[in-house]
């Protein structure tokens, strides 16, 4: 537990301390609790779980873009997390036998980064099912250009990051209305926010990735395509509060609804400034 405890997603990563998000009144109750706090920690990463839906509500990971290693996923097993109630999280039973895939929250590439045990220990906690959420075949292939799969990889390309540290959010969108399939209301639509410093300015950028899953017994995919959001849209979505520090970095303005927007087509569409 101390090896978890001291490597886990820390505030301070960037020159400017970012905490996690608060819950509203709504759904603060279904957040699992784990040694009296609803933040549970991983290495390079923490997670709060939505104990109704099985899923994480977000997550948050840390990036650090001078010691990334590639480590093999060859031989690791996607496995709940006995620290928390087994029923609070979805496993196996959902994604065998379909064509729906495991997909991380927390990139597991991001998260290979430090001393090499710890690099190791982060690619391992990485395939907990609290950190799963399942996603269509060629998920991160939105838009049939990968926007959504290469955010992190299109900033480091395009922007001068400050010591090319990256702290990420993530997380899904949890509607009334999702699908149900094996009994598990299926996601459709997932949140991403990338924080960083350039020379020396705390920026935040928001993402949105809406699916519509029309037949979803039959576990097809009819469109799934990228936006760009300011975080207060984020924050309405998920119900919490990312910290004022985040917020405030945060300048973009946009129509209020999607319809008014262009997605994001491929990734030469953001505007990184």
């Amino acid at each position: 537990m101390l090896f978890v405890l001291i490597y886990a997603a820390n505030p301070g990563f960037l020159s400017t301390r970012i905490g996690t998000p608060r819950f509203t009144a709504a759904v603060k109750d279904d957040a699992v609790q784990l040694n009296e706090t609803d933040v549970i920690p991983y290495t390079h990463f923490s997670l709060s779980l939505n104990g109704v839906r099985g899923f994480a509500f977000w997550v948050v990971w840390n990036i650090d873009g001078t010691s990334l290693k590639k480590l093999p996923r060859r031989g690791i097993k996607f496995v709940k997390d006995p620290r928390l109630p087994d029923e609070a999280q979805i496993g196996n039973e959902l994604y065998e036998d379909n064509p729906l895939d495991r997909g991380h929250l927390a990139r597991r590439a991001d998260l290979l980064w430090g001393a090499p045990l710890e690099a190791k220990k982060a690619n391992k906690d990485s395939f907990h099912y609290t950190n799963i959420t399942p996603q269509m075949e060629d998920f991160n292939q939105s838009s049939k250009r990968g926007v959504w799969g290469r955010l992190e990889d299109a900033l480091f390309a395009e922007v001068e990051v400050d010591n090319l540290k990256v702290s990420a959010f993530g997380g899904p969108v949890f509607q009334e209305d999702d699908r149900l399939y094996r009994d598990v209301q299926i996601p459709r639509e997932f949140w991403k926010v990338l924080s960083f410093v350039e020379q020396g300015q705390l920026k935040a950028k928001a993402f949105l990735l809406t699916q519509n899953l029309n037949q979803l017994e039959a576990l097809e995919l009819d469109e799934f395509r990228v936006f760009r959001v300011a975080l207060s849209e984020v924050e309405s979505r998920g119900r919490f509060r990312f910290p004022a520090v985040l917020r405030n970095a945060d300048t973009l303005t946009v129509p209020e609804s999607l319809t008014d927007r262009a997605p994001l087509e491929n990734l030469a569409d953001i505007d990184w400034r």
